[in-house]
């Protein structure tokens, strides 16, 4: 029996539509959205040049040179589209501003957009084929861990989004080098074997092995992959099927056809969410939550006695009690009533996680579990009670906090994140027009008229 009559319907259905991927025009709410995370993401690379795991990342790779194919945005360096996707996904994941896509537990657009624009500026194509390739990356990112169901790896100590966003990046790379659906297959199958990601990495208190694992290595690797069949590597058809296949190793309880179930009429995309707070997105609901009772009945940090945030088990895992600052709950709770809000500055400011004056605010933070926040599309629930010293007990809660999709960022919202990210690099003048560039980046015509842009 050959190797082409072995291929399942469902690897025979997605591997067709990802072959077919930038004939599809989006519709137009699509686009929309994906042209808002693309901004978002742009932020969150350019504000994560500068910080520590950027940084290092600029530092390892400018001494690499190669043949200059992509840039490395926020820098000059133009470098291999190999090199360009490594380091523009680290600095992606260098915070925690980057979008999300909560069901699947995954970061789509810290892997996914570096992954395609480094393709994208090597091949010379256009704006308008850049976002559909986006779009189709973070559908397989996102279906890839719904088949195999995200829950099922995180109690078995993977970390889905090492995990899912290799397979969303090598998917969009894949389709801008123009892929068909047999060489699509084997770029699935060479995904398969760099599949990595352990939870472990939560316990990286300066979030550059996180940002490595979370951005970097999935943009790297699922570029790497492409590339590979592009030049003739072929292997393993439907990695999918037979004994033993991906998704019987990686889950006891697989559901293969997640892969395809309305694929082209429901987008991944639209169930992501980008995030109001800089911080990780079990914190973005108790922020939420304390933002509002704050502006409400204007109390502050000192006129409370006591606060108490309730979180679903896995999410209180996250974040109770953390190191680092940008996914500490109770560290960056105290922020928040001392200063009204939470700053990128202030989410990585680790000398602060030590001043006297949040360390007893925290010891007032009390973080419960509640299973009955548990939600699978994981729209950030919280419960919260704040006891003031004045006998008042205040409550808020929120059941889809803001950022998610059910309740998301505003146009006008997503501009003003972005700009005070951007703007203290690129400044603010021209942090608007990359902005510009980017929401109609389907008139682009060439994807390395960015790099003017971009380039500090």
């Amino acid at each position: 029996m050959s190797e082409h009559r072995q291929v399942s319907p469902v690897m025979q259905k997605l591997s067709s539509y990802m072959a077919g991927a930038l004939k599809r025009k989006l519709p137009p709410a699509v686009a929309e959205r994906a042209k808002l995370s693309l901004i978002d993401t742009f932020a969150a690379i350019i504000s994560g040049s500068r910080l520590i795991a950027g940084k290092r990342a600029i530092a390892y790779i400018k001494p690499l040179g190669g043949t200059r194919e992509a840039g490395v945005i926020g820098t000059r360096i133009v470098t291999t589209s190999v090199n360009a996707a490594l380091v523009n996904g680290i600095c992606g994941h260098a915070d925690e501003t980057d979008d999300a896509h909560p069901p699947s537990r995954t970061h789509p657009g810290t892997a996914v957009i570096p992954a395609a624009l480094a393709i994208a500026e090597r091949q010379q194509l256009s704006g308008e084929l850049l976002l559909r390739a986006m779009v189709l990356g973070y559908d397989i990112c996102a279906r890839t861990l719904l088949a195999l169901k995200p829950i099922l790896l995180i109690r078995a100590g993977r970390h889905p989004s090492s995990m899912g966003q290799l397979f969303g990046a090598a998917a969009a790379t894949a389709a801008l080098l123009r892929l068909d659906a047999q060489k699509m297959r084997y770029v699935l199958s060479y995904c398969t074997q760099q599949t990595a990601g352990l939870r472990t990495m939560m316990r990286d208190s300066h979030h550059i092995e996180k940002a490595c694992a979370v951005g970097g290595m999935p943009a790297h690797n699922g570029v790497v992959a492409a590339l590979m069949v592009r030049c003739g590597f072929t292997g393993v058809e439907d990695v999918y099927s037979g004994e033993p296949n991906f998704l019987s190793i990686f889950s006891a309880d697989p559901d293969p056809e997640a892969l395809v179930r309305g694929l082209g009429r429901g987008y991944e995309i639209m169930h992501g969410g980008i995030k109001r707070w800089p911080g990780g997105i079990p914190v973005q609901g108790p922020l939420h939550v304390l933002n509002e009772l704050m502006q409400q009945h204007g109390f502050k940090a000192d006129e409370v006695e006591k606060l108490v945030v309730r979180l679903e088990d896995s999410e209180l895992w996250t974040v109770n009690d953390r190191d680092m600052p940008d996914i500490s709950l109770q560290y960056l709770l105290a922020v928040m009533l001392l200063d009204g809000t939470v700053t990128l500055a202030a989410a990585h400011d680790f000398a602060r996680v030590r001043d006297p004056k949040v360390l007893e605010l925290r010891r007032r933070i009390d973080a419960i579990s509640d299973a009955s926040l548990l939600d699978p599309l994981r729209r950030c629930r919280c419960v919260m009670e704040v006891m003031l010293k004045d006998g008042r007990k205040l409550t808020g809660q929120t059941m889809a906090a803001k950022g998610t999709f059910e309740n998301p960022l505003t146009h006008q919202e997503v501009k003003e994140k972005a700009l005070s990210l951007m703007a203290p690099i690129l400044g603010k003048q021209r942090s608007r027009t990359l902005m510009a560039a980017l929401y109609n980046i389907d008139a682009i015509k060439d994807a390395r008229m960015l790099r003017k842009l971009y380039t500090v």
